[in-house]
């Protein structure tokens, strides 16, 4: 295979933000900034988060993506994507998915989870049917350590510990947080 035919096959990266979306200094809108082959998914309101309407604008997103293509989730972003993937998602959806980064996960049991948001409980607990990876802070204040790991456990996901990092945002102070986009592009390899 030929430089050009390798290049075609590497997935696109779909955004996942999540409650309120993610700002400027947010290492996901960072990301989108350098490499045109990351697109954020709109959802239709990022104030007041209701489950299927995210779970069915990230299906909508899937369906329109061209090839394969990989999750760079944050927060809420990545109930979206374990619940979209074991509740809404067809096999032909499925089958698009290579792989999904999986940073911050809430807890909707948690005392800070957004009262905005309804319809993220119960968590699934079933294997996802991609590669993933759980990326927690030891000091996350909407989802804690044991929560990430159970997470990462049902899922059949890595898990990576970041240590004290609060929310893994952009008050955390990655910057283009190159570590991680290591961990997008081992899953984007994968294809």
């Amino acid at each position: 295979m030929n430089a050009p035919e390798a290049n075609a096959r590497k997935p696109n990266v779909l955004v996942l933000p999540g409650y309120q979306n993610s700002g400027a200094g947010h290492w996901q809108t960072r990301w989108e900034a350098l490499d045109p082959a990351f697109t954020r998914v709109r959802m239709p309101d990022w104030d007041h988060p209701v489950r299927d309407a995210w779970c069915r604008a990230l299906d909508s997103a899937v369906a329109a993506a061209d090839g394969p293509i990989v999750f760079a989730a944050h927060s809420l972003g990545c109930l979206t994507a374990a619940i979209w993937a074991s509740q809404y998602a067809s096999a032909a959806q499925l089958g698009k998915v290579a792989g999904a980064l999986l940073v911050a996960v809430p807890d909707p049991a948690g005392a800070n989870f957004p009262r905005d948001a309804s319809g993220f409980a119960p968590v699934p607990i079933e294997r996802l049917p991609f590669a993933s990876i759980v990326v927690a802070s030891s000091d996350d204040p909407y989802g804690g350590v044991p929560f990430s790991q159970a997470c990462a456990n049902a899922w059949g996901s890595r898990w990576i510990d970041v240590g004290p990092r609060g929310h893994i945002n952009s008050d955390s102070g990655l910057g283009d947080w190159d570590e991680a986009r290591g961990w997008l592009a081992s899953l984007r390899a994968s294809v």
